[in-house]
């Protein structure tokens, strides 16, 4: 725990003490940890002045943050309406099935965290599925498990 106190300090150091570098901040421990600990909600909030009222009010409103650690691939499956239509949701019920998962949640191995998402802009691809940072346009069954195989 030590080392994880030393990590967040240095992430605290490189900003002053002013709220308007909260959403800044919570970025940067959210990219270090995977996930923003109660803990270190908190030592940001003391850095930077802020309410943990309005750490939470910004967490909960974007969905790129995460109060729960996160499986080291994310997939977010697109729910769209364009990928709703071609199949996204039968994507998103093969990978519950096969990786025993729940959307939204991470597998027990830490190795996956399964969400929806309602668009990732891209519906000349659906059914669209992300894994990690790229996109699997145009996904079938048999293409997303090739897709997770790999990893």
């Amino acid at each position: 725990m030590k080392k994880a106190r030393q990590d967040i300090d240095s992430i605290l150091e490189k900003y002053p003490r002013h709220a308007h570098h909260l959403i800044s901040l919570l970025q940067d421990v959210q990219e270090a940890y995977g996930y923003i600990s109660p803990e270190h909600l908190t030592l940001v909030c003391d850095h930077v002045g802020a309410p943990l009222t309005q750490a939470w009010a910004i967490i909960s409103f974007y969905k790129s943050f995460s109060l729960e650690p996160r499986g080291e691939h994310e997939i977010k499956v697109c729910l769209g309406t364009t990928c709703h239509l071609k199949g996204g949701d039968r994507l998103a019920r093969m990978c519950e099935r096969d990786l025993e998962v729940k959307r939204g949640q991470t597998t027990r191995d830490q190795r996956f965290s399964l969400d929806t998402v309602k668009c990732v802009g891209a519906c000349a691809l659906a059914p669209v599925v992300m894994v990690d940072d790229g996109y699997l346009g145009k996904a079938n069954i048999h293409s997303l498990k090739e897709r997770l195989k790999k990893l």
